[in-house]
């Protein structure tokens, strides 16, 4: 991945965002070692990023199409939080779940764990 990214002076995530790194022709050895930690982090955490992203539209277009009443509230790295009727929890929890694995194909599948309660206590 560095020797790419020096070569041609961008990273690129799972689903093609380039960052480019001008820090890998800087003359000082520091900021080059900057450039060469942000070829390596950026298409794993931008690739995670990308796919949370398109997860959270994927779902707020099922809650739109079903008519329900949860409620995306909250996303933190690769963590989504809900705001749901009991009726509708396992509903939203499967859907979610369907969603999140469902983005992107991987050599190594996507596994979502989910968790339910009242309060932030509970979860």
């Amino acid at each position: 991945t560095i020797a790419q990214a020096e070569k041609d002076g961008y990273v690129c995530t799972l689903m093609n965002r380039i960052r480019y790194i001008p820090e890998l022709k800087s003359p000082s050895s520091r900021t080059v070692a900057l450039g060469q930690r942000t070829a390596v982090n950026t298409p794993i955490q931008g690739s995670a990023a990308d796919i949370i992203k398109v997860a959270m539209i994927k779902i707020q277009r099922r809650l739109n199409q079903e008519n329900l009443k949860s409620r995306m509230i909250l996303q933190i790295h690769d963590e989504l939080i809900f705001e749901s009727p009991p009726s509708e929890e396992e509903t939203v929890e499967k859907m979610a779940r369907e969603q999140m694995e469902g983005v992107v194909e991987l050599k190594v599948p996507l596994k979502v764990d989910t968790k339910t309660g009242k309060n932030w206590e509970e979860i």
